[in-house]
């Protein structure tokens, strides 16, 4: 069975309270559809299928390579180099986010 290798970099291990929306998003006027967290900064960046692709972008060029979903009721984190999705128990809480600017778009909030 596939591990991560890269847990050494969860620095981040109580979520935020609450979050405006995608970091980078909100400086460029950009929308966004789901919002995931980095482990290791606490950077806040969108998921693949929001056009600016933020969360896999801020890993390329940070090189952090795990990131946990913000979304209510999901709990899973990612590993972009060992490329496995893990639940990460040591990460507690969730966080409260604004709707999702594509999600009202596409009627999915």
């Amino acid at each position: 069975m596939a591990s991560c290798t890269h847990l050494d970099h969860v620095h981040l291990t109580e979520l935020p309270e609450s979050v405006a929306g995608c970091e980078d998003c909100l400086a460029a006027g950009g929308r966004w559809l789901h919002l995931r967290i980095c482990l290791e900064c606490g950077h806040v960046g969108c998921c693949d299928d929001s056009p600016g692709q933020h969360a896999t972008k801020h890993a390329g060029a940070s090189g952090h390579p795990l990131i946990r979903s913000l979304e209510p009721g999901e709990e899973w984190s990612y590993c972009f180099i060992d490329e496995i999705a893990m639940v990460i128990p040591e990460v507690k809480g969730s966080t409260r986010i604004p709707p999702s600017p594509l999600g009202q778009e596409w009627g999915l909030v």
